[in-house]
């Protein structure tokens, strides 16, 4: 095995052209994000576990084809095809939308909520596999937080472009726009990759190699990838119970759709100011100071201890600077803000210490697949609750369970026995002991 260190990146340059296509990839998925949405109010939420499902089936179905493009193609074509395929789909459906009419709204909603789905998972996936492949662990502790951050500010970004431009060109149009910034982004990954594979002992040039299936076969194999699917499958599960009781709240104390978008607007809005603020302060200190297994461990007891709350207060309120806020809405901003804060950047730190093909190939599969079946798995389970009677402190209390597992599987995680060691992390594929 060779011990040469892997080539390091521009530490100067290169996380700010990485921050700046990260922000073009969340804008271009955030500007079509409100129009996948309108779609979906002519199916219902009834329709949700249905269409959860088939993008799960769809996710299987790509997994090996995924898998053949890592296997056989460089890095750089493997980015410049994925996305100009993205790119290709988002004009394809400009023709569609124009003949919503024709075609009917319940059936475009459908096709069109699965593709966006599908594009967001892969897209996001590959980009922070990318980053994975062309910088070391002690970098990504120090700069993953804030190339992050350049695309929670891309995800403002593009609802504002969306706000500004629907009504002056229409939805069809749109598509446009969210296909030029994907297109932008792609050019400035492009040219980070090309200028990575100059660097000596580099292997971006050269195909990964390995098995299609490689992806799932190492969900079985490699103890870190598994810990990575808890993780996924409980961070689901949380997600999904802290996102059904503020929509039951939501709907006991807001009888107008304006209040609601009101409501539901300003938790976003608070989500992305706590994620920025961590990501510029806790998140980079926690993970130059202390390794990134904390940053996996700490947002999970956090959840515990917020579940735990609202098993205890139930639908009660705090007063916070002054003001009365529900404890649901706390939950949900602190949740999201620490999974976009924390949690994120620390999962793709340590991808870096992983082989290449788990890299791309089995972190893909954790990411897209897996999230997927967590969405129908969890949907499902809520609604079966939900019939047998159970109302937030149920809900709550089973969540503060699920949170406590989530601690232990996340320490795992962070300190998993095939994850090679911060200091010796390297590129050439064989960076990380046998699983």
């Amino acid at each position: 095995m060779s011990l040469s260190r892997q080539p390091a990146v521009d530490s100067t340059t290169a996380p700010l052209w990485s921050a700046l296509a990260f922000f073009f990839v969340m804008a271009s998925y955030y500007i079509i994000r409100p129009v996948r949405d309108q779609l979906i109010g002519a199916l219902g939420s009834a329709s949700l576990p249905l269409i959860y499902g088939v993008v799960f089936l769809v996710m299987l179905l790509l997994t090996p084809v995924f898998g053949v493009l890592v296997a056989r193609f460089q890095r750089r074509h493997l980015l410049g095809w994925s996305y100009s395929f993205f790119i290709l789909c988002l004009l394809a459906f400009v023709p569609a939308f124009l003949a919503q009419q024709q075609i009917g709204a319940r059936s475009l909603g459908l096709v069109f909520y699965v593709w966006a789905s599908v594009f967001n998972l892969f897209v996001v996936s590959l980009f922070w596999s990318f980053m994975a492949d062309i910088f070391d662990s002690g970098q990504a502790r120090r700069v993953f937080s804030l190339i992050a951050l350049g695309g929670m500010a891309g995800a403002v970004f593009g609802p504002l472009v969306t706000k500004l431009l629907v009504q002056l060109i229409g939805v069809a149009p749109l598509l446009l726009v969210s296909a030029l910034a994907l297109g932008i982004a792609l050019a400035l990954l492009l040219r980070l990759s090309a200028r990575h594979d100059q660097l000596p002992g580099d292997p971006g040039n050269v195909a990964i190699g390995g098995s299609l299936w490689a992806g799932i076969k190492e969900l079985w194999s490699r103890p870190f990838l598994r810990y990575m699917a808890l993780l996924m499958l409980f961070g689901d599960g949380i997600g999904t119970l802290a996102y059904a009781m503020v929509a039951d709240y939501a709907k006991a104390h807001f009888s107008d759709a304006v209040a609601r978008t009101a409501f539901y607007n300003d938790l976003d809005l608070a989500t992305n100011l706590l994620g920025a603020v961590m990501q510029l302060t806790l998140t980079r200190w926690l993970l130059i100071r202390r390794g990134a297994g904390w940053g996996l461990v700490v947002p999970t007891v956090v959840n515990t201890v917020l579940l735990a709350g609202v098993a205890w207060m139930g639908g009660g309120s705090l007063t916070l600077f002054g003001a009365v806020v529900p404890m649901l809405s706390v939950m949900l901003v602190v949740t999201r803000g620490f999974a976009y804060g924390m949690t994120k950047p620390a999962v793709d730190a340590l991808y870096t210490r992983v082989p290449r093909e788990t890299r791309y190939k089995g972190k893909n599969f954790v990411e897209t697949a897996v999230w997927r079946f967590g969405d129908v798995l969890v949907t499902s389970a809520v609604s079966g609750l939900r019939t047998l009677g159970w109302g937030i402190g149920g809900l709550a209390l089973l969540g503060t369970g699920v949170a406590a597992m989530a601690t232990v599987v996340a320490h795992r995680a962070g300190w998993s026995s095939d994850l090679a060691p911060e200091d010796s992390a390297r590129r050439d594929g064989r960076d990380a002991p046998p699983a």
